[in-house]
């Protein structure tokens, strides 16, 4: 006869914690210049604010996609976005991110028009998925991206 599995409470935690973030669909917006960094439902645009799933995203390793961008406005007043999505691979901590987007992000702000930048963001994903472009649009513009003072 077969002995059962142990109870592994760490890895029922995480299940359960993984679950709570796909239902909510869950993602980290960080908005430069102001600083700006919400947790926000991708899907319907609002803000989440339950202490649960904040701490589901924080707490727990995830596979994450991230969705860099830098909002310009060009000379004849047309709004463009320079992007790039980026997926490291394996579980991280979301503490454990900023070496992968900040390396990422300085080459991508580099490729910009200085004169033309507004503001740059970022949107990080705790799943295994992809964002278009339109989707990163909309998310940007529920933050507030736009809004923002000219970058130095």
């Amino acid at each position: 006869m077969s002995k059962r599995k142990p109870h592994n409470m760490r890895a029922r935690l995480e299940r359960t914690c993984r679950a709570l973030v796909s239902a909510n669909h869950a993602a980290v917006v960080n908005i430069d210049p102001s600083g700006q960094q919400v947790l926000i439902n991708w899907k319907n645009l609002k803000q989440i604010r339950v202490r649960q799933v904040v701490d589901a995203v924080c707490d727990i390793p995830h596979r994450w996609t991230i969705y860099l961008s830098v909002m310009c406005i060009g000379a004849g007043g047309e709004e463009y976005c320079k992007s790039i999505e980026v997926a490291p691979q394996g579980n991280y901590l979301a503490s454990h991110l900023t070496d992968v987007i900040e390396a990422t992000y300085t080459d991508l702000r580099g490729q910009c028009n200085p004169n033309h930048a507004v503001a740059s963001g970022w949107i990080a994903i705790p799943a295994d998925m992809t964002l278009d472009e339109a989707q990163a649009a909309k998310v940007f513009k529920a933050v507030g991206a736009w809004n923002q003072q000219r970058a130095a």
